[in-house]
């Protein structure tokens, strides 16, 4: 057998798929971005390179390496690189601090780190924090003490890898309490994936899908960059979101698809109407979105607007749910699908399953495959995901299946903030807040807001000798602003002489939630 190239059942068995795509269409357009194009040839070149590049650095099966990096195609690069040399992807949200970054670097156990000289800054001051990673390459510019990215690969051979190793991805997603967890697979592989392509229909060298979100979040990454590609559908990477820029794209690349979350929704619809429709969006066949809960109001505008083509998701990082059609959704407004028998149950306090209307705590399934996650280092925190037999595991959502198997949410066990599709932790802008010398306890939630879906709010009780003011209150976001990503800080400060405790002592966030929520169906 000839071992300069494997063979196309040895290629899709090994994840070299976009090796054949390179092979059976070299010229059509893979990536199409502000900072360069790519067609499935010169991609695929350049992900064998930086794949012998890192392996060349010492680099081996099992590895972490992470990527600060906006929506750019060295980014894809990097993925496909990553995903033949056996080696674990952690992409960093480049909007983190230097402090948030350098804890994800340690905590993922990186040995090497692409970073984005636009984030020089950042990734500069996390680097000074953690003894390592001991590779360190810049990608579009400089950043000291970093190597070149493109001199590293090009000094490596384009050829297909003959002896390629499936790699895996691990992204930190938020929770309840302490600081974001890796979630972490020892097989690669995510159901949603397979769900979604299965319901979707992509034409390959025909379709085009438009990226309109970060690729360090799990939803594009997946929906966005991985089911197009493998299905050798091209890719336009928008750097940062803009409602009249997506409308542009649409009709100057004639897209076909797309994802989005429900803020962006809300951000086209508010455009003028004459500027909105003045866009030809005809091309748009699916309209996907997903990552929070979509007013219904907001939902039945844009399927007015754009017809059926908008379909929705309940799935995260950790699993997935169910899927729902635009005609389902019109019957049914509100449901988020039907999900597959057993892949969901709703639960009481007990474990117990519940009769149909009942809301209770939702389970998903966990795959059977070898597939399933864990919370990297933190088997405590795994241990309250799944259920005793560890067959299913919960997100902390609450809903309800109706009698004909519909899946609807109706509001949140867990604490975290889903503020536009991105997950918050409010114990880590508690302890933030904690901090400050004014601060004698604190207690973050989210709050309605109708563009971003929930706000972040602090509702702090102050220490002897310290007064409310509105001075104080701006003083404690610029506090938190200091520490945090600005999109984790609280918006705005409420003062309460006492904050609600349970006999353990232990805050009740929910009953300092419960008044923003009140007169509103769902608290989600």
């Amino acid at each position: 057998m000839n071992r300069t190239a494997l063979s196309r059942r040895e290629a899709l068995a090994v994840g070299m798929t976009l090796a054949v795509h390179a092979r059976e269409a070299p010229e059509q357009r893979a990536v199409v971005s502000r900072h360069g194009d790519r067609s499935f040839d010169a991609l695929n070149r350049r992900a064998n390179q930086l794949a012998r590049a890192l392996r060349a650095a010492g680099l081996r099966a099992g590895d972490a390496v992470a990527v600060v990096c906006a929506n750019r195609p060295e980014f894809v690069e990097a993925f496909y690189g990553l995903q033949r040399s056996g080696l674990r992807l952690t992409p960093i949200n480049w909007h983190l601090t230097g402090e948030e970054i350098a804890y994800i670097l340690e905590d993922c156990e990186a040995r090497a780190l692409l970073a984005d000289a636009r984030f020089a800054d950042s990734v500069s001051d996390a680097v000074r924090r953690v003894a390592g990673p001991e590779v360190r390459l810049a990608v579009g510019g400089a950043i000291e003490g970093f190597g070149s990215y493109d001199e590293a690969c090009d000094e490596q051979a384009r050829g297909d890898l003959t002896d390629p190793v499936v790699g895996t991805q691990m992204l930190y997603t938020s929770g309840t309490t302490g600081r974001p967890k890796g979630v972490h697979r020892k097989r690669s592989g995510v159901r949603a994936l397979g769900e979604v392509g299965k319901r979707i229909v992509h034409q390959p060298g025909r379709d085009l899908h438009l990226c309109t979100g970060p690729l360090y979040r799990a939803a594009p990454l997946a929906f966005s960059m991985s089911i197009p590609l493998a299905l050798r559908v091209g890719v336009v990477l928008m750097d940062g979101w803009d409602a009249e820029e997506a409308l542009r794209l649409v009709e100057r690349h004639r897209v076909t698809h797309t994802h989005m979350v429900p803020t962006m929704f809300h951000r086209m619809l508010s455009l003028q109407d004459d500027l909105r429709r003045g866009y030809d969006v005809s091309t748009l066949r699916v309209v996907l979105h997903g990552a929070a809960p979509c007013p219904v109001e907001v939902k039945r505008a844009i399927l007015e607007w754009l017809g059926p083509v908008v379909f929705e998701y309940y799935a995260a990082t950790e699993g997935w749910g169910a899927f729902v059609t635009p005609e389902e959704w019109l019957e049914r407004p509100g449901t988020v699908g039907q999900p597959d028998p057993g892949q969901v149950s709703v639960r009481d306090d007990d474990g117990k399953a519940v009769a149909a209307g009942t809301i209770g705590l939702l389970y998903l399934k966990s795959p059977d495959d070898g597939t399933d996650f864990r919370y990297f280092k933190d088997e405590t925190k795994t241990g309250r995901a799944y259920d005793a037999e560890g067959s299913h595991f919960t997100l902390g959502d609450m809903g309800y299946l109706d009698d004909d198997g519909y899946l609807y949410l109706a509001d949140r066990s867990a604490d975290q903030i889903i503020s536009g599709g991105v997950n918050v932790y409010p114990a880590e802008v508690d302890s933030v807040l904690l901090t400050h010398p004014a601060v004698g306890d604190a207690c973050c939630v989210g709050i309605p807001n109708e563009e971003w879906g929930e706000e972040v709010r602090a509702v702090v009780e102050l220490r002897e000798g310290f007064a409310a003011s509105d001075a104080l209150a701006a003083e404690l976001v610029e506090h938190c602003r200091a520490h945090l990503a600005h999109y984790k800080c609280p918006r705005a400060v409420d003062f309460a002489a006492s904050l609600p405790r349970l006999d353990s002592g232990k805050i009740q966030r929910r009953t300092v939630r419960d008044p923003y929520w009140a007169g509103r169906e769902r608290r989600i």
